[in-house]
């Protein structure tokens, strides 16, 4: 009986392995067809029926791409944009959701209910009020600032509430112990809270960067010059121009989304363990 058991478990496990690994394949289709359409010529691409690989490896495409596409430049101005939004958000992120989990202050309950309501806000709402400010109000269109600044406060609602739900997880006691040795609400944030959110802070910064790398409506909205242009506004014009050399299209769409992959890699870790641990505790 217990052969017969661990034979079904085995079975079992193979069969898990085996649908999890055609998922994998499905999910990763497209991205191979992207990758391969891009070493390929034209005629290549409007062959029926279509190949799965390309005759010729013709990387080639990718050095005449960048003659076009001026990847590295929009590139610099991306991460003008993501590396202070990103910092700023996380940083601010933090102190809202600590001051919501850990402080006492009158109206707190009402201020965090308005916090989160404002996640059921559609954008569009505020988009044409919040682009006369910036432009007529502060003269600062065509300019990085608009995409940067909204980020220093807690950089949406939902990441306050992230960090917020995280810190609910970690025991008060830790707060009445170095409260006790004299630690200030700040010291206690940065010494004991902060080392323990390590996580959820991480989880917070990859959601604002792959949201700030792939935002094109709003940096379409702000952004006219194309010395301004960041990747995702690049790779529209870059589109457009092109009509049917789908090649170089296909290699800059490649170029285009490899940075992000990059960064999510290297904090994918991270990323599902605040996501699992995050409101283990309410």
């Amino acid at each position: 009986m217990i052969a017969s058991g661990n034979s079904q478990a085995r079975r079992g496990d193979w069969l898990a392995l085996a649908l999890l690994v055609l998922l994998a394949a499905l999910v990763m289709l497209p991205i191979w067809w992207m990758f391969r359409s891009s070493l390929m010529t034209n005629a290549e691409l409007y062959a029926y029926p279509p190949p799965f690989y390309p005759r010729s490896w013709r990387f080639g495409n990718y050095a005449e791409t960048l003659q076009l596409f001026h990847f590295w430049r929009y590139f610099a101005n991306t991460m003008a944009i993501i590396v202070p939004a990103v910092l700023g958000g996380t940083l601010t992120a933090t102190l809202g959701g600590y001051a919501f989990a850990r402080l006492r202050f009158p109206g707190k309950n009402f201020l965090f209910m308005l916090c989160v309501g404002s996640m059921l806000l559609p954008t569009m709402v505020t988009l044409i009020p919040l682009y006369i400010a910036w432009s007529r109000g502060l003269g600062l269109a065509d300019t990085f600032w608009p995409l940067i600044l909204p980020y220093f406060c807690g950089g949406g609602a939902f990441n306050i509430f992230l960090i917020r739900q995280f810190i609910m997880t970690i025991p008060r006691e830790l707060d009445e112990a170095a409260t006790i040795d004299g630690a200030s609400p700040f010291r206690i944030l940065v010494s004991v809270i902060a080392p323990a959110i390590k996580s959820a802070m991480i989880v917070v910064a990859l959601l604002l960067f792959i949201g700030l790398w792939n935002d094109l409506l709003q940096q379409m909205i702000y952004l006219n010059s194309e010395k301004n242009f960041t990747i995702a506004l690049g790779l529209s014009a870059f589109r457009g121009s092109l009509q049917t050399d789908w090649s170089k299209l296909m290699c800059a769409t490649c170029m285009s989304f490899v940075p992000g992959v990059i960064f999510y890699l290297i904090g994918q870790k991270y990323f599902v363990e605040g996501i699992v641990m995050t409101g283990l505790k309410n």
